[in-house]
Order: structure tokens, then sequence, then C-alpha cells
């Protein structure tokens, strides 16, 4: 499967959950982290625990392997590292502080929408 794929599974587990404001920042050339970083966040500990399961489970269901997860417990920021797609997902007070997408500004936005429910 392609990192387009896994990018493509990683935002419709994460919109599965509920998740808000999900933005795919094409991260080639900016980063060497990985080629995608995905920004979402949940409104309470467990919706965004929620999500990051959902993350996890739907990419390994379909062949990823997750090289790690941080933040689980605390559920104020969990970051999923898929390899070439990096997920964080925010409590909503704690997107707002850290503002990644500001941070990294100048990365293209992937399109989406056709992940996404209506």
């Amino acid at each position: 499967m392609s990192k387009q794929e896994l990018l493509e599974i990683a935002v419709k587990a994460a919109d599965d959950k509920r998740a808000e404001d999900i933005l795919a920042l094409n991260m080639k050339g900016i980063s060497l982290i990985a080629d995608y970083f995905i920004i979402c966040h949940g409104n309470s500990d467990k919706q965004v625990q929620a999500i990051a399961r959902e993350i996890k489970e739907k990419a390994e269901e379909n062949g990823f392997s997750v090289r790690r997860i941080e933040g689980f417990d605390e559920a104020k920021w969990i970051l999923i590292d898929l390899g070439d797609v990096v997920t964080h997902v925010f409590h909503r007070d704690e997107r707002t502080y850290y503002n990644l997408e500001r941070l990294w500004g100048d990365a293209p936005l992937e399109n989406i929408s056709s992940v996404l429910n209506p």
C-alpha cells in the first residue's frame, strides 16, 4: 500500500470517531520525519483516546505497523507514528495552545475532502 492510502486510512479513522478540524499537511521537502502530518482534535480525553485507538487499529488492519504512540494516557496530545504519516491528535485546548498549523504554515494542505464524511 502507498503513503497516500495510509494517509486516507488514518484520516477516515479519525473522521469516524468525530475528530474535528482534520488537516493533512504535505511535509515532503519540509520534514525528514514524515511525508504527511495529520492534525485533528477531540473535545474530551476519552474522545482523544478513541480517535488515536481507531487510527492505530485501522492502520494495523490494513497491514501498516505503528512505530510508536506517545501521550496516550494523558490524552492531551497523542502522537501516532505510522512512518510516512504522523498523526497529532489533540485535546481542543492543547491544539489551540501549540498551533502546529502555524508552525508548519509553509506546508501545503492535502485535499482530504473525498475521505471525510459529509
